[in-house]
């Protein structure tokens, strides 16, 4: 199977309208976007292309929706569905996301909710991947998606495997980028709900006026955009487990709701005066310190006691030794395969340099770092060079945006200059971003991929860059 460099969506849509709308909006978010009337013309795409994410219609003119995404759960794993649906098949909609799908969408969807919902399905899935071995075997340093043998993660592990059998809440803390979600699916896949759904809500992704809505359900009516009943995450998680990632960042009022919740069991919608029971666990996490919060009135402190019963704290990658090695291996063995690439191995000196680095942006930050390396060079051994340019070495300075690639050695016959003196910040940024595409051999998809932004802001930038090169009168 071909598989492409930037995100590729299958869209499964008999409406051509629809898709056709639904389609520009993903291209203009750098998105490779197939299209299939049909569920015969679906198969024929996905038996040929591994797609990143499935926008998958249930209401198909051949064949079930129900029965594709079975195909899809089975054979292509790797792969994020997301259902969208007509008002009058959201009952299909809801055992479909039983069933595996990530989420479901209900005609007519604004392309803020499709962006948003397409891009959250697959940075949820992107780590979790990229981490997955097969079978979770202590003895290889994995377990349960989660790679390396350090005793700082055999603590770890040991805490996930005692937390999983209880029914009690769990509270994972650490920073962005060592595997929260990786974890609270391990302690469900340990606990007696492992067959049970695993429902997931980032709190700080979903706009505070939603996320009631989001966690409860609604009624049709209750409030603008509410055009039909929906269940909200705490049903469809019944039976099983309900994730609140960053949970900190849940609003105050909210909070009030959720431990109502957490003492009573019962669920109320937006708009309706009826209560629910589910049975549920809840698993929560956050990257900030949830005591400081309480501190500073940002999180309530009787929610925070009935939430932190269990805690499991995650390392920063700085603090697992040799597993930096190991993860780094295992995203070049991949990676190399990805991009059909010949890497095989690190020099002795780029694993000292990646031993030596804090690694502040934890795994994703490694992650990112091998695949532009594998991305910019070729070859079958990552040598030192290859990596200096792609991480910053200097952890002391404050925390903000940057280019990886800003100060790239050559790169094939291109080399990009370090000297910035008596330039503007735009001069600077357009010097690394041509860089970057020569050293792309002219991609501008590639280039984009590797500098963390969409095509379309490459396109844009360049335009701007020639508004300011006209001669001025």
């Amino acid at each position: 199977m071909s598989k492409t460099t930037q995100r590729r969506v299958l869209m499964v849509e008999d409406t051509v309208s629809l898709a056709t709308l639904y389609r520009s909006h993903l291209e203009a978010e750098g998105f490779i976007v197939d299209a299939a009337e049909t569920g015969a013309e679906a198969r024929r795409y996905y038996s040929a292309t591994e797609y990143d994410a499935v926008l998958l219609d249930l209401g198909l003119p051949d064949v079930s929706g129900i029965e594709l995404l079975g195909e899809l759960r089975e054979g292509h794993t790797g792969t994020t569905v997301v259902i969208i649906t007509a008002n009058a098949s959201i009952a299909m909609a809801v055992q479909a996301v039983r069933q595996g799908a990530y989420d479901y969408l209900i005609k007519p969807v604004t392309r803020d909710r499709l962006v948003t919902t397409i891009k959250n399905a697959l940075e949820r899935t992107t780590l979790k991947q990229a981490l997955k071995t097969v079978p979770a075997k202590d003895a290889d340093g994995s377990f349960h998606g989660f790679i390396g043998a350090s005793d700082t993660m055999r603590v770890v592990y040991h805490k996930i495997r005692s937390v999983a059998q209880s029914k009690a809440s769990v509270f994972i803390t650490g920073d962005s980028g060592t595997g929260k979600e990786l974890c609270a699916e391990a302690v469900h896949a340990l606990s007696p709900r492992a067959a049970g759904p695993f429902v997931a809500i980032n709190c700080g992704a979903i706009p505070k006026d939603l996320m009631e809505s989001e966690i409860f359900g609604h009624l049709k009516g209750s409030f603008t955009g509410a055009i039909s009943d929906r269940d909200g995450a705490a049903r469809l998680a019944d039976g099983g487990t309900l994730f609140l990632d960053e949970i900190c960042e849940m609003d105050l009022s909210l909070q009030t709701k959720l431990l109502r919740f957490l003492q009573t069991g019962l669920i109320q919608r937006v708009g309706s005066a009826a209560t629910e029971e589910v049975d549920i666990r809840v698993i929560c996490a956050t990257n900030r310190s949830p005591m400081d919060e309480v501190r500073a009135g940002h999180f309530r402190e009787d929610l925070y006691f009935r939430l932190h019963v269990l805690p499991v704290h995650l390392p920063p990658l700085r603090e697992r030794g040799q597993d930096t090695l190991e993860i780094a291996r295992h995203f070049l063995k991949q990676f190399a395969l990805e991009e059909g690439k010949g890497f095989k191995q690190f020099s002795q000196e780029a694993e000292q340099t990646l031993t030596a680095h804090d690694w502040p942006g934890n795994i994703r930050e490694l992650q990112n770092a091998v695949r532009q390396a594998v991305v910019l060079y070729d070859g079958e051994t990552i040598e030192r060079h290859m990596l200096d340019q792609l991480i910053c070495m200097d952890t002391s300075a404050p925390a903000g945006p940057r280019l990886d690639v800003a100060h790239l050695r050559e790169a094939g016959d291109v080399p990009v200059s370090r000297s910035f003196a008596g330039m503007e910040l735009w001069q600077i940024e357009k010097q690394a971003i041509e860089g970057t595409i020569a050293a792309c051999g002219g991609s501008i998809p590639k280039a984009a991929k590797v500098l963390g932004v969409s095509p379309s802001t490459i396109y844009r930038k360049k335009e701007a860059w020639e508004t300011r090169s006209i001669p001025q009168d």
